[in-house]
């Protein structure tokens, strides 16, 4: 089985996938919180546990950190632990097939790479990829898979985190519908900017985004949300036309056959189930 580690800046998730290309499945996945302090060990210890049964059946490794703390102990963590088990860390130089039409390609982050192969797997068109996590991400993709830039706006959390601390009178609440867009007490209101003001954020930013990508051919543009935060908005977006939650995972593992098929070709070998 394939595991696969997207670490991000607020957590980590694991997938365990199951055979190949067209055959392949996401067994099982998992999510612990992201601590740059963590240890090699420690992330060993807390994953295996997370695995249980299923940890002695890996038998290749796809992984990414967009945490350099985290990333150095990956590293040691993998080969501590996993020395003879097959594994890619996407990161520059590894082979993505991802065409990246930016100023400095070593600025995108793995994620975006991922996400941008994943996406364009699943929809053979110009894409727009939001991605809820830490920050807000609106990915744009060329109808040949080119990552074309994007945009970025400051997270859920860390908006909300934000304005608790700052304005004394306020404070975080639970992140659910009120009952109408103009509230009636503090909680709501508080819900209400949050809730329909990132909807309306990431609608604009989608919106002209598709403009761009769609040029004169008016083509449509799928628009596909990912990352942990994206149920809270997803009902209220009017751009939105698919959640796909394991978005990162399904790039990981694509890479992962990828490289995979390609060492195995240039030696002679078939790739293993």
């Amino acid at each position: 089985m394939l595991l696969t580690v997207d670490v991000g800046n607020s957590n980590i998730v694991l997938g365990l996938h199951s055979g190949r290309g067209e055959n392949a499945r996401l067994v099982r996945d998992w999510r612990m919180r992201t601590d740059p302090r963590m240890t090699a060990d420690e992330m060993a210890l807390t994953m295996r546990g997370l695995l249980g049964p299923h940890a002695d059946a890996v038998t290749g490794i796809s992984a990414l950190s967009t945490v350099p703390a985290v990333l150095r102990e990956l590293r040691v963590m993998l080969d501590r632990y996993y020395p003879e088990t097959p594994k890619i860390i996407v990161e520059p130089g590894v082979r993505t097939g991802v065409p990246l039409l930016v100023d400095n390609p070593k600025e995108v982050g793995g994620d975006r790479l991922v996400n941008t192969l994943a996406a364009h797997h699943l929809h053979n068109t110009a894409c727009v990829v939001v991605d809820f996590g830490t920050s807000t991400n609106v990915d744009a993709i060329s109808a040949k898979g080119e990552f074309l830039g994007g945009a970025f706006a400051p997270g859920i959390d860390i908006s909300v985190d934000a304005l608790a601390s700052r304005a004394a009178a306020l404070r975080k609440v639970e992140l659910v519908r009120p009952r109408s867009v103009i509230g009636k007490n503090t909680v709501e209101c508080l819900q209400s900017g949050i809730l329909y003001g990132f909807a309306g954020q990431v609608d604009g930013l989608v919106r002209r985004i598709a403009r761009e990508l769609a040029g004169a051919s008016g083509e449509p543009v799928e628009v596909i949300a990912t990352g942990g935060l994206a149920p809270l908005v997803i009902g209220e977006s009017e751009t939105i036309t698919e959640h796909v939650p394991d978005l990162t995972l399904l790039g990981l593992r694509l890479v992962f056959e990828r490289n995979t098929a390609e060492r195995n070709t240039s030696s002679g070998r078939r790739p293993r189930p």
